[in-house]
């Protein structure tokens, strides 16, 4: 294989928390050796977002300089569920709710690496059909006392929580799959170092050279406090229009446009750009990437629009009501919003506006008339009709 530091370099050093063992990764690279390089998903959701993409940029180098990537889905791990940074158990799904959520997995991950090159695996292969036997002998690879020692299960056995068997098991799993095909390098985040660390183990009880680690940091949400994530409601997804996306990166904090640049794009972030410059630059950027730079510019225009001329969209949705005199909860109920405190929780934050005046009272009774501007929160606008 042809040898290219830059790349090299960009593996090691750009968007990474710690590699494990980084010396020993840096002269495999630089030998020209092929690696098969893994990553795991576990379909617990039908989305992929920007957390997951970091990740996967790191596979798309990797492949950039020949390395084989072997994408494993955990179609049977899922339904398990990863106790990795969990303060209680993970809520259990079903066989057919993973197979629902996997449909579109691959087509987002083929927006980030080169899914004709990558090797796509299911962990239902082996775990399904192995049996208990190969369970059994998965389970002297580590015992009770070192896995029980991770900090998330500390923290609940302090607060007298539960922790099942299943758990316990989890990382073992995931450490087979580095086993079966045969991993020389395991790409995660820093909430999965436990995990990764346990592949190694795993693959040193069954013969197996242990992979090197890489681990990416983890990716702050659109609120620039928490992890991003579906269940905070504060991630950008992969299959997001061009406008919601970029929308929701201008919303980003600026303390976290650096690492974004970093983490999402291939660029650094401008020295002499003023945040929110530099924000739209950046926003152009990832939705050019993931869209086209054609797309990129009309979501920009628009955004400056909305937002900074204080215009609504121009394909504003219609929404029809019967009676001209409504409730404002009810309006809220009837443009989508899930219930009456979320309804009440909008109205408290005053983020509901009619013709751009905020509406603040839960109680109030609307006198509405056709072509009214409804905006609820940054992003929702609606026209009555």
């Amino acid at each position: 294989m042809k040898i290219n530091d830059k790349k090299i370099e960009t593996i090691l050093n750009r968007g990474v928390e710690e590699i494990i063992v980084k010396e020993h990764l840096e002269r495999t690279l630089r030998s020209g050796k092929k690696l098969r390089v893994k990553f795991g998903i576990d379909p617990t959701k039908p989305d992929i977002h920007f957390g997951h993409a970091v990740p996967l940029r790191k596979l798309r180098q990797f492949q950039e300089l020949g390395h084989k990537v072997i994408l494993i889905i955990g179609d049977f791990t899922a339904q398990i569920g990863d106790p990795s940074g969990q303060s209680a158990e993970r809520k259990s799904i079903t066989e057919k709710e993973v197979k629902g959520n996997m449909k579109h997995y691959i087509a987002q991950a083929a927006k980030v690496i080169d899914i004709k090159k990558a090797e796509i695996r299911y962990n239902s292969q082996w775990h399904k059909k192995e049996g208990l036997s190969s369970m059994l002998e998965m389970a002297r690879a580590a015992t009770f006392q070192q896995i029980i020692k991770r900090a998330d299960f500390q923290k609940r056995i302090e607060a007298g929580q539960d922790i099942t068997l299943l758990e316990i098991l989890y990382p073992l799993f995931q450490g087979y799959d580095s086993v079966k095909i045969k991993s020389d390098v395991e790409v995660g985040g820093t909430d999965q170092k436990f995990n990764l660390l346990m592949g190694r183990r795993v693959q040193r009880h069954f013969g197996q050279p242990e992979q090197d680690i890489l681990t990416v940091p983890l990716m702050e949400g659109t609120d620039g406090v928490r992890k991003m994530s579906k269940n905070y409601g504060n991630y950008v997804g992969l299959d997001e229009k061009p406008e919601e996306m970029f929308g929701k990166i201008m919303s980003v904090p600026d303390s976290l446009i650096n690492k974004y640049f970093e983490l999402l794009t291939d660029i650094n972030p401008p020295k002499k750009l003023n945040s929110y410059k530099s924000k739209m630059l950046l926003a152009e950027t990832i939705v050019g990437m993931y869209h086209s730079p054609t797309l990129a510019k009309k979501a920009q225009e628009e955004w400056v629009r909305v937002f900074s001329k204080k215009e609504a969209p121009e394909n504003t949705k219609e929404l029809r009501i019967k009676n001209k005199e409504l409730r404002i909860m009810e309006l809220l109920i009837a443009s989508g919003v899930s219930s009456k405190s979320e309804a009440r929780r909008l109205i408290k934050q005053k983020a509901v506006k009619i013709n751009d005046a905020v509406k603040d009272d839960s109680e109030e009774i609307l006198k509405l008339k056709s072509g009214e501007i409804i905006k609820i929160g940054k992003h929702r606008f609606f026209k009555i009709v």
